[in-house]
């Protein structure tokens, strides 16, 4: 079994389905963890900023001083020292050395958009709600602003490209693939969209989506066709535990509903959903899933009571 971080609303699980809790007390917000370096991962959080375990999860730092409110963090898919994190206000910033020093990426809020960007719950503000970096090339940065764009820096972060016109403008998740380099897959509050120009110009396939609230997307490491989503009515049902969420799959036609072997709809919140091996997991309110294809689910180990809680993120090492 791999080693999963799983981030939970106030504590960090890690482990293989038997969990070890970390970073109890925190408001976690996003996780990443590469396998080339399985024993360090990245917590963002809105009390205790970027967290950062070389262990395992043993202990953990503080490595970036840019605020409280780091939402998104990523590791390079090119370059495991390269780590990228987004804050609130939104912000982004690189460390080259595995999260020991970290620079500013500026420029981000100078674009045009910046003065219609707002998060609905808390409309004086925004933040940096995802980051993807291109499967063939490390300086192509894909970033989303929650709420108001998706942004593209082609040189690393140095300048930025604007919001393209048809691009979802509340999108939660981003995922690529090193299949198809020219695609990149949204998942958001205004439905799912796919690009095949490298976010250039978007198309909207949704025939069979019976939920429009998309919240996390997931791509099958061996088909770029075959795609995941988690996706509710509204906001309200994919952020609370009594709500009603749904995982769909697509193999580029219509979507189906992917729920053998998961709990619900009823009571079931966002899932966070990433490539796990050869296959997909799932991280719920309800426990942690792997499907090998997608269409049906098992669960992964044991799940406490007081686990039952919005999912903030999952990492798979």
């Amino acid at each position: 079994m791999p080693t999963y971080y799983a981030a939970l609303s106030d504590r960090l699980l890690v482990g293989d389905g038997e969990w070890t809790e970390r970073l109890a007390g925190h408001s976690l917000r996003c996780v990443a963890a590469d396998g080339r370096t399985p024993d360090r991962a990245f917590v963002g959080t809105v009390d205790a900023g970027l967290q950062r375990t070389t262990d395992g999860g043993e202990t953990w730092e503080r490595v970036l001083d840019a605020g409280d409110r780091v939402t998104s963090v990523t590791v390079g898919p090119h370059d495991p020292e390269v780590v990228w994190a987004g804050t609130e206000p939104s912000a982004v910033y690189r460390s080259t050395d595995g999260g020991d020093s970290w620079a500013a990426c500026e420029g981000l809020t100078d674009l045009d958009s910046a003065s219609r960007w707002s998060f609905p719950p808390r409309p004086q503000t925004h933040h940096v709600r995802w980051m993807t970096v291109a499967p063939d090339d490390p300086d192509l940065l894909y970033v989303t602003v929650e709420a108001g764009a998706f942004l593209r820096s082609p040189d690393g972060g140095d300048t930025w490209l604007d919001h393209p016109g048809g691009a979802r403008r509340d999108s939660h998740t981003l995922a690529v693939h090193p299949d198809a380099p020219d695609r990149v897959y949204a998942a958001a509050g205004d439905g799912y969209a796919l690009s095949t120009d490298r976010g250039e110009t978007w198309s909207y396939p949704q025939s069979g989506l019976d939920h429009r609230y998309v919240w996390s997307v997931a791509v099958h490491p061996d088909d770029p066709d075959t795609v995941v989503v988690s996706a509710a009515r509204g906001a309200w049902s994919a952020h609370s535990t009594s709500g009603e969420s749904y995982v769909y799959r697509t193999t580029g036609g219509e979507w189906k509903r992917a729920m053998d072997g998961l709990p619900g709809p009823e009571g079931l919140a966002r899932a966070e959903l990433v490539v796990d091996g050869d296959g997909f997991a799932a991280l719920t309110n309800r426990g942690l899933f792997r499907s090998s294809a997608g269409t049906a689910w098992e669960r992964a180990g044991s799940w406490a009571d007081a686990y039952d809680q919005l999912p903030h993120g999952l990492a798979v090492v």
